[in-house]
């Protein structure tokens, strides 16, 4: 059997096991008010240790699609405050999500590129001039899972370093608002309390932004072919 194939059967074993396991549901908003005394404590004894730990586990998570993101980075800012748990958390996330990336595409994005070439040609051309930007504004709004968009990724074409700069920006406001609402931890009872339309509607204020320029040049491009008829 295929090595990359069978490296893909034990991450997927790996994954479903972790998520069957009830670690995920140990990690929640109602633990991290139960415990939040003595974390205080161990972050007050052992502060770079805790850090080292918080980061490792959301390398973990996010490198293995584990649906805890949100309560990790809630936990980040209740623990480390706004700015270090902002930091801390893009840390973990970027790289979690870069070994995600590296791997769908060292075991299966390649292949699917070379299979589908002349399928994938006009899509690859799109994301050559205009992947950050497609991956920018899929941060920014969130709509797709986090997990997802680095599967998605890691099949493309997208280059490692545009990968890297577009997720550790694309997931900054966010990241910042789930460390604020951890400095809140009282007044939140479930992730969804965190987010208002006005929160909302900044984030997709971003995303236009984001997708501005490939706007622009969609138009310019039509209305060159409309005038050379």
């Amino acid at each position: 059997m295929n090595k990359k194939l069978i490296v893909l059967f034990i991450l997927v074993g790996i994954i479903i096991m972790v998520r069957f396991s009830g670690i995920t549901e140990w990690v929640s908003l109602a633990q991290l008010k139960m415990h939040r005394d003595y974390l205080q404590q161990v972050i007050a004894n052992h502060y770079l240790l805790a850090v080292l730990f918080y980061i490792s586990c959301y390398i973990t998570a996010v490198a293995f699609s584990l649906p805890i993101g949100a309560i990790l980075t809630v936990a980040g800012g209740f623990l480390f405050g706004i700015i270090a748990g902002t930091f801390y958390t893009n840390i973990g996330a970027t790289v979690g999500a870069t070994i995600a990336f590296f791997l769908v595409r060292y075991l299966i994005g390649d292949t699917v590129q070379q299979k589908y070439a002349v399928q994938l040609a006009r899509f690859n051309k799109s994301m050559e001039q205009y992947g950050s930007n497609y991956l920018l504004v899929i941060r920014f709004i969130a709509v797709i899972p986090f997990f997802l968009v680095n599967i998605l990724a890691g099949l493309t074409n997208l280059p490692l370093l545009t990968f890297i700069w577009t997720t550790a920006i694309g997931i900054l406001p966010g990241s910042l608002v789930y460390t604020f609402a951890g400095q809140q931890l009282n007044n939140i009872e479930a992730v969804s309390d965190i987010f208002s339309f006005n929160m909302l509607l900044v984030f997709f204020f971003l995303a236009f932004f984001a997708l501005l320029p490939v706007i622009v040049t969609y138009m310019q491009q039509r209305y060159k072919a409309v005038k050379d008829k």
